[in-house]
């Protein structure tokens, strides 16, 4: 009885890895922004390399785990260029991503900056060849067949993202542009228009100078193809000039508790999250660990070399 209460968690993780998209998966995108909008790409006018790890459900045998490395940074003065690339692994099955991310920044006036950009991203889904020795493999299975073989799929997203006086933030990205157009034009979508798919985020940086803190209130909310809506209220402060950060996550509707705890040493970022859910799943696993390193350098002033 035991194993089939883990065989059905595990099919149901399975079948949420296969359908949700990867801007589902990792939380730091309150540190790096650029992990849910496109158009944050080369916006802070550093060159960024990220290293990315989400063990997702510790403790329960073949969850889900993710790496990442990208890279952003500016081209010129307006435009913004990433790439990044991503492996996970689930049970049997894997997927490899490839994205590429283009930004076209835009500084209105001092106080207000404005950024538009898009991701295109190819992503290939594969299952252990050794599953049709299984007692389950049915070869009639024509997603199991194509998934034998390689099943490749493309996507895009659009970004709008930008801040006022440095301090307000926000953005929005609409995702599943293609799969979302090809379910409706195969007609197995239900009702899916063109922006039907949403990533928003919004916060405000409030400053205590005298005690070299920072308070970070921010809002994402997120509805991602065959996944459930996603609202997350999260609280970072900054120390010592942020080079301490720590935080709180709350992810309404699915229940589930996150901390943040980072530092900055120079152009040197490490960050470290822990959620739980409150879920009955819960019981199975021991939580989920995530982990950034973040390597940032400026930009060179070219006025400043010329001189």
């Amino acid at each position: 009885m035991k194993k089939l209460i883990h065989l059905s968690l595990l099919l149901f993780a399975l079948q949420a890895t296969v359908h949700a998209q990867d801007e589902a998966i990792f939380m730091h995108y309150n540190v790096n922004p650029i992990l849910i909008n496109p158009a944050a790409a080369g916006f802070d006018e550093q060159y960024n390399l990220l290293f990315n790890a989400r063990m997702q459900w510790t403790g329960f045998e073949d969850a889900p785990r993710t790496i990442s490395a990208r890279y952003n940074g500016p081209l010129g003065r307006t435009f913004g260029l990433g790439i990044g690339i991503f492996s996970e692994k689930a049970a049997q099955l894997s997927r490899s991503k490839l994205q590429l991310d283009y930004a076209f920044r835009y500084p209105i006036n001092d106080d207000w900056k404005l950024s538009f950009g898009f991701y295109t991203e190819f992503q290939q889904l594969t299952v252990d060849g050794d599953i049709t020795s299984g007692n389950f493999y049915d070869p009639a299975d024509d997603v199991l067949e194509a998934l034998l073989n390689g099943d490749g799929q493309f996507d895009a997203a659009l970004g709008i993202y930008g801040t006022f006086r440095d301090n307000t933030y926000g953005g929005i990205t609409f995702n599943n542009l293609v799969s979302s157009r090809l379910s409706t034009i195969a007609g197995t979508g239900t009702s899916e228009s063109f922006f039907s798919f949403y990533t928003f985020l919004v916060g405000h940086r409030f400053e205590l100078t005298d005690q070299k803190i920072t308070l970070e209130p921010s809002l994402m909310m997120r509805q991602i193809r065959n996944a459930p809506y996603q609202m997350d209220l999260n609280l970072k402060a900054g120390f010592l000039d942020d080079q301490l950060v720590a935080g709180l996550s709350y992810r309404a509707g699915l229940g589930a508790l996150g901390i943040l705890l980072g530092t900055r040493l120079t152009n040197f970022n490490l960050y470290y999250s822990y959620d739980v859910s409150f879920q009955r799943f819960q019981r199975y696993n021991t939580g989920s660990h995530e982990i950034t390193v973040a390597l940032k350098f400026k930009k060179k002033d070219r006025k400043k070399n010329d001189q």
